[in-house]
């Protein structure tokens, strides 16, 4: 309770420092009166490049030039790497749908961090916009200038209303909660993904709550038993050719290296523990061996290296948490990541 009354004391003076800095940036203001923001749409701007003065400045001119309003913004610099990674995301006018989770577009956008010998930065923002003062052309070439003008390693810009989805392939083990979490979140709009296919190494019959959800929405379901000298890989790979990355829900097979050279783009697993710490299996048990006093999961790029991957997102939960609801046993640390493993 002490920690908590600290934190919300702290809260106005956090406010009050926000309303200052808005009321004393110098770019143009366009407000979003109420009659327009019902058909805002969301955008979403991954950038990446050497850091350097007036990059954020840059990015918020360009919106708020074109009518746009900012919600968020995430900028890192590696204090080593000093390159700038930015994230912008907001909304073009749209229906009434809720905006999708940061964690997600972060997840489709995400920037591998590699090692680099000049500083760099990565910035990351979400905003909302009028498509019919800021076409998507027009979107395009902006960025593209500032990108230019900044010498960046990578300029990402994604309306998931007006652009293309992504098309995934889940690739799956026998527990089904990360598989139903990624299909309910798609069910419910909250991914803007075509899911291709369902391939796992477990049977899962036509009257399973699986089964009857995939026939349901036309979601093709492939069973590829596997052994210790047969992976399925190269059945798998024909099944996954048009697809843009695939998602690891509790996949329980090492991919090999020749798998992720010949399907040549990003896979993404779900982990639950927190990486770089409890790789391999019973992350969870190591984890309640090692007496630590948080948990979570991570979603991470899957490279040859188990569970080393460059790491996307990660939730955190206390065992004080637990605890209060009397999660004292093994067997009930081992459910927890049916509630924290897509990340919310």
């Amino acid at each position: 309770m002490t920690l908590l009354r600290r934190v919300s004391s702290a809260l106005p003076k956090v406010s009050e420092f926000a309303k200052r800095s808005v009321a004393s940036s110098k770019f143009p203001v366009h407000p979003l009166d109420a009659a327009s923001s019902s058909s805002l749409v969301h955008g979403v701007h991954v950038f990446h490049c050497p850091d350097g003065v007036g990059i954020v400045a840059k990015l918020s001119e360009c919106i708020a030039s074109r009518g746009g309003n900012i919600l968020s913004v995430d900028v890192f610099v590696p204090e080593k790497n000093q390159v700038f990674y930015s994230r912008r995301s907001g909304n073009v006018q749209r229906e009434s749908k809720e905006v999708f989770p940061k964690q997600f577009w972060i997840l489709i956008n995400a920037i591998h961090l590699r090692s680099f010998v000049m500083p760099v930065a990565v910035q990351y923002s979400e905003f909302v916009f009028d498509p019919l003062r800021w076409q998507r052309k027009d979107m395009d070439e902006d960025f593209r200038k500032i990108s230019e003008s900044f010498s960046a390693f990578k300029s990402v810009v994604r309306v998931p209303d007006l652009d293309p989805k992504y098309k995934i392939a889940v690739l799956v083990s026998k527990q089904d909660h990360c598989l139903v979490d990624l299909l309910h979140g798609w069910q419910d709009g909250g991914l803007h993904v075509n899911i291709n296919c369902v391939i796992s190494n477990h049977h899962r019959g036509p009257n399973t709550h699986v089964g009857r959800f995939l026939e349901r929405h036309e979601i093709p379901y492939y069973y590829l038993p596997t052994s210790l000298g047969d992976k399925r890989e190269e059945e798998i790979l024909t099944l996954v050719q048009d697809t843009d990355f695939l998602v690891l829900a509790r996949y329980m097979q090492i991919l090999s290296g020749r798998f992720l050279e010949n399907y040549g783009k990003d896979i993404i697993n779900i982990h639950h523990g927190l990486l770089p710490s409890f790789k391999g299996g019973n992350p969870s048990k190591q984890a309640f061996d090692a007496g630590v006093k948080l948990i979570g999961a991570t979603s991470h790029f899957v490279t040859e290296e188990l569970d080393a991957g460059p790491i996307i997102e990660q939730m955190v939960i206390l065992f004080l948490f637990l605890n209060v609801f009397n999660f004292n046993s093994l067997s009930s640390l081992l459910d927890v990541d049916l509630f924290i493993i897509h990340i919310p």
